[in-house]
């Protein structure tokens, strides 16, 4: 694999048609890949560099999936008593369902399955972020979702995405072949490595995006967090 270049191949799991049983299996492996290789810590650090002192805060997932994100800052936020609430964006009806099945995070989230583009918030959320969604995009398409979430934001927006690495390509592949259970996770995790982006093609696209107030920031393990304040 070249990763000079970044990859346009699609991923198994932007396919329609998927079983629900297949994509619940994929969404659990990744809950696990999220929490013991510190995805959902970068998502964490991406909300406290974010809400500052506030102690009440709506934060938006787009391209949620099955939630476990939004699980990590519930908890995070219990235990820092900060009121949370939470809404939930997938495209993919059977990752809304499997998200709605966990009943703690019902409490705490509103779900809607749409494309994100389709949403118009009444009150805009304070944060809304992505995970492991923007290498889904090409350049263009990142572009218009910076634009997004930066103008449907009250205090901004953050990204925790994969930096395109020949390390983490290999090291994923090797993890995956391995330890998974899901063809889908086998395919897409090397995979969703080689569609990344690095450092530069980020500055590039926030550029042409019109957004001056960033900060790129190198996580392990091969990942970018992404903070862009609207104050």
């Amino acid at each position: 694999m070249n990763l000079t270049q970044r990859s346009y191949q699609k991923e198994l799991l932007d396919k329609d048609n998927i079983p629900f049983e297949d994509i619940k299996k994929n969404m659990q492996e990744l809950n696990f890949i999220n929490t013991w290789l510190g995805g959902h810590s970068i998502t964490i650090k991406g909300l406290q560099k974010l809400i500052q002192n506030r102690k009440e805060i709506t934060a938006c997932e787009i391209g949620c999936g099955g939630g476990d994100n939004l699980v990590a800052i519930v908890n995070w936020c219990s235990k820092k008593k900060i009121t949370v609430k939470c809404i939930g964006i997938d495209i993919k009806n059977e990752c809304i369902e499997f998200a709605k099945q966990n009943n703690f995070l019902n409490k705490y989230a509103n779900w809607i399955c749409s494309d994100y583009k389709e949403i118009s918030f009444t009150t805009k959320p304070d944060i809304i972020f992505s995970s492991l969604f923007c290498h889904h995009f090409s350049e263009d398409e990142l572009c218009g979702q910076l634009k997004w979430m930066k103008q449907n934001s009250a205090v901004g927006f953050f990204i925790n995405d994969l930096e395109r690495n020949i390390i983490a390509y290999h090291s994923i592949k090797l993890l995956t072949k391995l330890f998974s259970n899901s063809y889908l996770v086998k395919n897409d995790a090397p995979l969703s490595v080689a569609r990344g982006l690095i450092k530069k093609e980020w500055k590039n696209i926030f550029e042409n995006a019109g957004i001056q107030q960033f900060k790129i920031q190198w996580q392990w393990a091969f990942r970018y967090l992404i903070i862009s304040c609207n104050e």
